[in-house]
């Protein structure tokens, strides 16, 4: 039984990965076909536009897309390889050979916890960092384009900063850096008595120590005409560590880098929220995906002559979906310190978890 046992092991196992990487890998190959259409159409009026450049602009987007949407190809991956094992009868064979369901999804739990450990420590930070080139690439296509659309207007990251020459509010399109590179700025400065001063945009600003250098910016005073300067000089107090906090997302910080990012945060006196509750989201990633395959086992262990395939497959989704929405709430929650990170994180997860174990328990054990 043991040599047999061992066999099924491998073979269920094998069956299941290359039925999650066949899902992830069409889901992957849709987003970037899709990215790579929108961007394309985003650089039409642009001229002499490199489709090379387009292409990896795009391609260096969708990791992180497919980061978020990695749980989802377990459950359709887990799905699909029991329902398939089901429909060739090889499941009535296992268990004529003795085995339990505990023992079809085994493998399953296993190879889903080991490909959460690589999603975590190695597949994150390589979209972290795929995605930070893909905003210089972006900057690079849009960045004139990017330019001629400024009006001091709404959207993007907002700032506030104090010193000695009077209050100025920073508003920025987009980030680069964790936020020590900025592209389509747009500063209002006020005097020392809160009076509205002048308008500074900038397609591009530089974050150097005690100031920020906004690259051909253009001058809006009350009174006179706007003027072009090569190089605009703007005090700041800053650090680095706080415009992270202001300016960074926590998506965009690789998971080797998130303690170092929580300990600066915590001590320069900053709210550390949401990089903890990153971190904790990528430590709990590995069980959310065995929740994950309980989930999909619970509704896809059926014999398939026993019929009623659909309404499996709409329960899976469904089960997912409502996971998926708990998990946005508890986030939501977190990020408005109304639930600590680690339950945010991690109460999914149990919820998940506990749910297609025991259906699982139920229809096993009766």
């Amino acid at each position: 039984m043991t040599i047999i046992g061992g066999t099924f092991a491998r073979y269920f196992g094998m069956r299941f990965l290359g039925s999650v990487l066949a899902v992830f890998a069409g889901i992957f190959a849709l987003v970037a076909l899709l990215d790579y259409i929108e961007l394309m159409r985003r650089a039409g009026d642009i001229p002499h536009v490199s489709a090379l450049l387009v292409a990896k602009t795009s391609l260096y987007r969708v990791p992180q897309v497919t980061e978020r949407v990695f749980p989802f190809c377990i459950l359709i991956g887990t799905m699909s390889c029991y329902l398939n094992l089901s429909r060739r009868n090889e499941l009535v064979i296992a268990r004529s050979a003795g085995l339990s369901a505990w023992q079809f999804i085994a493998p399953a739990l296993l190879v889903a916890f080991l490909l959460g450990v690589v999603a975590t420590t190695v597949y994150n930070p390589l979209s972290a960092i795929l995605q930070e080139r893909s905003k210089r690439y972006e900057a690079l296509l849009f960045g004139e384009k990017q330019l001629r659309m400024f009006g001091g207007g709404g959207g993007g990251f907002w700032v506030r900063q104090r010193n000695t020459d009077g209050d100025a509010i920073i508003n920025a399109k987009s980030s680069r850096d964790q936020g020590v590179e900025l592209s389509g700025v747009t500063v209002f400065t006020f005097d020392k008595g809160g009076h509205f001063r002048e308008r500074v945009e900038a397609p591009n600003a530089v974050l150097s120590p005690g100031v920020w250098r906004l690259i051909n910016a253009r001058v809006y005073a009350a009174g006179t005409a706007p003027r072009d300067q090569a190089e605009y000089r703007l005090k700041t107090e800053l650090t680095p560590e706080q415009v992270r906090e202001s300016f960074a997302t926590p998506e965009t910080v690789p998971f080797w880098d998130l303690p170092q990012y929580i300990g600066i945060a915590e001590h320069a006196g900053l709210a550390a929220a949401g990089y903890r509750l990153q971190f904790q989201k990528l430590l709990a990633l590995p069980f959310l995906l065995c929740a994950m395959v309980f989930l999909a086992a619970a509704v896809s262990l059926r014999f398939f002559r026993f019929g009623g395939v659909q309404k499996m497959v709409l329960s899976g989704v469904a089960a997912g979906f409502l996971l998926y929405v708990l998990s946005k709430v508890t986030e939501d929650l977190s990020k408005a310190d109304l639930m600590h990170p680690t339950a945010a994180a991690w109460l999914p997860v149990l919820v998940g978890g506990l749910t297609g174990f025991v259906a699982l328990l139920h229809q096993e054990d009766g």
